[in-house]
Order: structure tokens, then sequence, then C-alpha cells
């Protein structure tokens, strides 16, 4: 079995994310991960949440850490890692109740990031809920010192990369076809944003 990477983060924000995922997945059934990283998120939702099915997802060179994670925990109710980025993946449509993802969007390219809602807005069902993890800017602030260093540091590693305004992601949102209905605020100054695809009737 390959070894299981383990990011210090996903331990410490699993149960407030948890909090909210339990409220906003409640009715949900088939849940798309996009970017499941170490895998230790999936593993520890899809425990939690045994009437979910979790489908992992990431690029290639992460996939043998996330079933890693997956092989070593017994868990029936998830699913091995599709092959996904953003920028050319396909769905199929209305597949999925629910699509998480976390720590993504700023460390991906703003054109990433506009392929990433467009995809979520194809594999939801209409009704279906989209839950983001991460910081972000409000009106073009940050929230804190913390994310102020950090997305000067990100820049500085990628100028691709950053911290992205709430905002801006609406308006990716829907031209999607999805409206953000809910905005919860975790730990550590990062927040929980919620969409909701809409109802093509």
């Amino acid at each position: 079995m390959a070894e299981r990477p383990y990011a210090e983060s996903a331990v410490r924000n699993a149960t407030p994310i948890l909090e909210v995922l339990g409220r906003e997945f409640g009715g949900a059934s088939r849940v798309l991960e996009i970017g499941s990283g170490t895998g230790q998120h999936a593993v520890a939702f899809a425990a939690a949440m045994e009437h979910l099915h979790w489908q992992t997802s990431d690029l290639v060179e992460n996939h043998a850490g996330i079933r890693a994670w997956i092989d070593g925990s017994g868990i029936k109710n998830i699913a091995p890692p599709l092959s996904m980025d953003v920028r050319d993946a396909c769905v199929e449509q209305g597949a999925y109740d629910a699509v998480f993802s976390a720590n993504t969007a700023h460390i991906m390219g703003i054109d990433a990031v506009e392929k990433m809602f467009s995809l979520v807005g194809k594999a939801l069902r209409p009704g279906g809920v989209f839950c983001l993890y991460g910081p972000f800017r409000q009106g073009g602030e940050l929230n804190s010192q913390s994310n102020a260093d950090f997305d000067a540091n990100l820049r500085q590693r990628d100028s691709v990369m950053g911290i992205r305004d709430i905002e801006k992601l609406d308006e990716f949102a829907v031209a999607a076809g999805l409206q953000r209905v809910r905005f919860y605020a975790l730990p550590s100054n990062n927040n929980v944003a919620v969409w909701i695809l809409g109802d093509e009737s």
C-alpha cells in the first residue's frame, strides 16, 4: 500500500466543515469532491455521513495517496478517485446531488476557477448544492492579517494563485446556473460558501 499523505490542516478543519456539510448534504445521496488532495477529508466525511456515496477526484499524481487513505479506512461508501483537471474535465450531466471542494480556488488560476464552476453546474442535478471551503475576499478585502500574509505568499509562489473575491465567484456561479444561498464563518478565518443549482423548469 502506498504511504498515506498527511495534512495537519485537514485534521483541524474537518470537524467544523463537517458541521456545515451535515446540514447542507442531509438530503443528498451522491457527492463529487473536486480536489480530494490527501484523501483525509473524503474518508472523514464519508465515515460520518453514511447515507452518502462520496466520489473522490484529483490530478493523477495525487491518486496513490487518496487510494491509500480509502483502502486503509475500510469505508464502503467512498469511491476511488476520478482523474480530474477542471480545465478539461467532463462529467455526466446531473449525476450528483452535491459537490464539495476545499482549498482549491486559491491555488488554481482564475480561468480554472471559472471552469470549476462550469463543471459544477453540469455535474449537479437541479436543486443540487455546491459547498466550497477556504479563505475568501469580501468587497475586495481580506478578513485577517494571516490571510493577507497567506495571499501574498501564494502570489509570490505563482502569480496565478491568490485568495479569490467571493463576488467574482458569484459571477462564475450565476453563469453556471448557481445562486449563493449561505456563507458560513469557520475557524482560522475561513468560510464555506454554499451555492444551489436552479431548477431548470
